[in-house]
């Protein structure tokens, strides 16, 4: 049996060093999380390196369990099970069943501050306790808030003239929490702008942190789309997207815009796009991320203690930020106004009488309804298609019903509800000068349209493309043995594309077409503004003929390791077709390889006020070592109107501002003109999806 441990005190406890999800101190990612536990344990639910119960259960082949962080430090230095000393390899292991994770999730354990905090939950629910009600993990919180955040009223006395002395690049920490301070690459820094002495004490620097995510891998595909890598002018590995309902949508600690630095101790930095990916998709049951994660603007101060200045990786800000404007209910951002509502309930277990949805065109959590005569509608703030954006202090603008509910039914009797409301809509016309605020009602969504002949460009460099025909003569009733995606009504306007060649078909002997081949033409048919329907259609009416004749495009890089064991994956996949060919997709640097006269395009109209920034980080332009580059979207910055309009994306590239084409233009040149937009600005951009992972 396990002894129980003794209770630990918070004197000297910082929020820096405490762990976020058990409340002690130990070494994150190197060490398993501490518990103070009522009872004792049975045996059974021990793990035989620890001593401790279970914490991420394995089962071994052999029939022995343990944490998987005591067994997969014990396998780094040997090849045996610690019991019965059999081969053993940490791949070979499983998860232990639900049963078993229910059981440990079910013992009872002590709020680890409990000089001030006596209460007692099952283990599962102590980091919800911790985030929600216990008072020494808020005051950390609310202290370390202080210090990274002074209030702005408080900043405007300060002329901030001190620069962040951090600028070394270092290998990221191990510790659950670890800020970091990076130095911007060479070719990739240029000043967004000469500020007045007016705008001095509203400079502001990005606060980034590395974070530690660890997920139990229960299925293969993370619901990821990726973008970057070193053969890309992107450099990171970044985040593009996470997809509604998956593992890391339900993990809820991921977000768009996160720079991924290192997967289960394999470092990312200075690998291409295709390598890290398949580190990403290589199967474990435990996936350990160390994420740089952008925390939005931090006002630039004289350096003191307390107080730590972080600067963005290498990437150029369009505008610097500034404090947010408010009005008498919230803070106003260009999709509506932030408002703060607190509900009190009689008891923890009341209702609140809120029927909480997910959309399927935007990501994040929407109120659906308030019922009559409930405490949300008795109170009167909220309204139906408000957005939540936080409960209780925890960040939901990419999380799910189910997340919000788990935080309301683990509060206390207060509820603190952060929400954004879309203003009425406003008749065009009238009156209201550019200092009156600006118009936050949401452009109808943009319609997508050929990249124009003055928008034209060259590929990255690493990046072409070359074209492919083949004409062969068939048996009317053969078939070509191919299956298709994209099409001109699919999502970023895909050209259609070949996701699998069959074995059965007449392409698959004579080897020219290829998974991933993007169709120009069938028998002289264009094919490249076709809708997916239509492309069917077409090749199933011109394969009945007896002789095909079928051009393709190829995209190419340039780089011999770009895809490494992923390109191998698809080249199996080719010889040995599977049931789920259909839904593959190419990588992302696939896409960046197609010539310009087959991107379409959109236009993203922003709108902020005039000492706001933009909100996003460009990298491109001409670079010394690789020449002209197209525009990239590298950072999207949280809060701010690019973030909060929705549509940009990491990894999109900018072809034009105001109609303005970007080709030929450096970093010195795009800056002050996005500097210069002082309320509104259209960005035309081409979106491609991000590898799937």
């Amino acid at each position: 049996m396990t002894e129980p441990m003794v209770p630990s005190s918070s004197a000297g406890l910082t929020w820096a060093k405490m762990c976020k999800e058990c409340g002690q101190q130990h070494e994150g990612g190197q060490e398993n999380h501490l518990y103070e536990y009522q009872d004792e344990v049975d045996d059974e639910l021990v793990c035989h390196i620890c001593l401790q119960p279970l914490l991420h259960p394995m089962d071994t082949p052999c029939g022995h369990t343990y944490c998987f962080q005591c067994l997969s430090s014990f396998l780094k230095e040997q090849d045996f099970c610690p019991v019965d000393r059999q081969q053993l390899q940490l791949h070979h292991c499983r998860p232990s069943s639900l049963l078993v994770r229910n059981l440990l999730d079910k013992l009872t354990v002590l709020c680890p501050h409990q000089a001030e905090c006596q209460q007692q939950m099952q283990r599962c629910e102590l980091q919800p306790h911790l985030h929600n009600r216990c008072p020494v993990f808020r005051r950390l919180r609310e202290e370390a808030e202080r210090r990274k955040r002074p209030p702005w009223n408080e900043l405007k006395g300060n002329r901030g003239e001190g620069e962040s002395g951090a600028d070394t690049k270092r290998t990221p920490t191990m510790t659950r929490t670890a800020t970091r301070d990076i130095q911007p690459e060479p070719g990739l820094i240029n000043p967004a702008f000469e500020e007045s002495e007016d705008e001095t004490s509203m400079r502001s620097s990005l606060v980034a942190e590395a974070n530690v995510v660890e997920m139990i891998r229960e299925e293969q595909e993370l619901g990821l789309r990726i973008v970057g890598g070193k053969d890309t002018p992107l450099g990171n590995i970044v985040i593009q997207e996470i997809i509604r309902d998956s593992l890391a949508a339900r993990d809820g600690r991921l977000a768009p815009g996160d720079h991924i630095l290192e997967v289960n101790d394999v470092s990312l930095a200075s690998i291409p796009h295709g390598r890290a990916i398949s580190v990403l998709r290589r199967p474990c049951p435990l996936l350990r991320l160390i994420v740089m994660q952008e925390k939005g603007f931090n006002p630039r101060l004289p350096q003191r203690p307390g107080l730590e200045h972080h600067t963005p990786p290498s990437t150029s800000m369009a505008a610097a930020a500034s404090p947010p404007s408010h009005s008498p209910h919230g803070t106003t951002h260009n999709q509506g106004t932030v408002i703060q509502v607190t509900l009190v309930k009689r008891d923890r277990s009341a209702p609140l009488g809120i029927k909480l949805i997910r959309k399927s065109d935007e990501t994040g959590v929407f109120i659906l309804d308030l019922l009559a005569g409930g405490l949300a509608a008795k109170d009167g703030k909220l309204c139906n298609n408000d957005k939540v954006l936080a409960i209780n202090g925890q960040d939901l603008r990419h999380g799910t019903p189910e997340n919000a509910a788990q935080i309301i039914q683990a509060s206390e009797v207060r509820v603190n509800f952060v929400v954004m409301r879309q203003p009425e809509p406003q008749e065009e016309g009238g009156s209201g000068g550019e200092g009156q605020g600006r118009v936050a009602r949401r452009a109808p969504e943009p319609q997508y349209f050929r990249r124009p002949s003055t928008y034209m460009k060259d590929p990255p460099g690493g990046f072409s493309s070359q074209e492919k025909m083949v004409s062969l003569k068939k048996e009317p009733r053969l078939s070509l043995g191919i299956t298709i995606a994209g099409g001109r009504d699919c999502r970023s306007r895909l050209p259609v594309y070949i996701t699998s060649v069959q074995p059965v078909g007449c392409l698959h002997r004579d080897g020219t077409i290829k998974k991933g081949d993007v169709l120009l033409s069938i028998n002289g048919v264009d094919l490249t503004q076709l809708t997916y329907n239509e492309a069917v259609s077409v090749l199933k009416a011109q394969t009945a003929q007896a002789q095909v004749v079928l051009r393709v495009i190829q995209t190419i890089s340039e780089d011999p390791g770009d895809e490494g064991e992923a390109a191998k994956e698809a080249m199996e996949s080719v010889e040995n077709p599977r049931e789920d060919d259909a839904d593959w997709a190419h990588l992302w640097t696939r896409w960046l390889g197609l010539p310009s006269h087959m991107h379409w395009c959109r236009d993203i109209v922003l709108l902020k006020t005039n000492q706001e920034s933009w909100g996003f980080s460009i990298v491109g332009g001409f670079e010394e070592n690789h020449g002209q580059q197209p525009f990239f979207i590298k950072t999207i910055v949280p809060g701010t109107p690019a973030h909060l309009d929705g549509r940009l994306k990491c990894g999109d590239e900018i072809v034009a501002v105001n109609g303005a084409t970007t080709v030929g233009m450096n970093n010195s040149s795009l800056i002050p003109m996005l500097k210069l937009q002082k309320n509104k600005v259209t960005l035309t951009v081409v979106s491609w999806p991000g590898s799937l992972v």
